[in-house]
């Protein structure tokens, strides 16, 4: 973990790469509003260096975070593409229902915001004792309930071997200066309860094939997973998909674990980061407070 170097901007950095792959929540926003700098770091590396593809666990398909980035003051130039769980999470679906001959009988848990997730030509919404899948986006009530809230239903579900999709395997992010759950936190209790999971997203490997293909696309050409720098800020799906695919880390100490960094709005405390990262078992070429240019 001795190597790690410390930025203060991605210009420090941005030389050695052809791609930037950035994750959203925690990176360039933090729910309510964009961190100062993070969309014009995504410009000037779009500008000076090659393509950029923002990566996120958000359970909606890629127009709809598209949007919220624009109203949070990122500009549609500032990346060339968006790959999102929503998306992938939709294709699952779709593939299930093929699979199953029609509509598939669904539990939905999760808030009316992320509805936008259905296809309704392949989902059927219904209750548990009808339900053949479980779709998962989040908490109901995502502000105010904890995993705990569903460990009753959440039983009952395996109990009956309701293969659950989650959409979001985020266990938790920072929404302005609160955390919420996430799929991820009730994907993780079903699975100690005895459940099957599917997961859509960071850390898990197939996104990172859609990652390559949205580079390549951007690019006009193959561009290798070493010269893709991935932008992120979860230890547990940023930093751990990265390094599972083989893309370099730029850690982004500011996030989701600030608390376990350091309060320096400058400079990351290196030894706090060489310490974390090393229970943890995982790796990063450089760390930064925020992505900055």
């Amino acid at each position: 973990m001795s190597n790690i170097e410390i930025i203060s901007g991605l210009s420090q950095i941005a030389g050695n790469y052809d791609a930037l792959v950035s994750d959203v929540w925690g990176v360039v926003h933090n729910g309510v509003a964009a961190f100062p700098g993070a969309a014009d770091a995504l410009a000037n590396f779009r500008k000076t260096r090659g393509p950029v593809v923002l990566l996120t666990n958000a359970p909606r398909p890629w127009p709809v975070v598209a949007k919220q980035l624009m109203h949070f003051g990122v500009p549609g130039d500032a990346y060339d593409a968006i790959v999102t769980s929503g998306d992938l999470t939709r294709a699952e679906i779709t593939a299930r229902a093929a699979a199953h001959g029609g509509p598939l009988p669904s539990l939905y848990i999760g808030p009316d915001r992320d509805l936008g997730i259905f296809d309704h030509e392949h989902v059927h919404r219904t209750d548990l004792e009808k339900a053949a899948v479980i779709i998962c986006t989040g908490p109901y009530k995502d502000d105010v309930e904890t995993p705990e809230e569903y460990r009753g239903l959440l039983r009952q579900a395996a109990e009956r071997k309701l293969p659950f999709i989650c959409a979001n395997p985020d266990l938790i992010v920072q929404r302005g200066d609160r955390i919420i759950y996430c799929a991820g936190s009730l994907a993780q209790l079903y699975e100690q309860l005895g459940g099957e999971v599917w997961y859509a997203g960071k850390p898990h490997l197939p996104v990172y094939s859609q990652v390559d293909r949205a580079v390549a696309q951007a690019a006009g050409r193959t561009i290798p997973r070493t010269q893709m720098l991935m932008a992120g800020d979860g230890l547990k799906t940023d930093v751990l998909g990265a390094n599972r695919a083989g893309l370099p880390v730029l850690l982004i100490t500011g996030g989701i674990h600030a608390t376990e960094f350091g309060d320096s709005v400058d400079e990351p405390a290196a030894d706090r980061i060489h310490d974390t990262l090393g229970r943890a078992q995982l790796k990063a070429v450089a760390a930064s407070v925020r992505l900055r240019w």
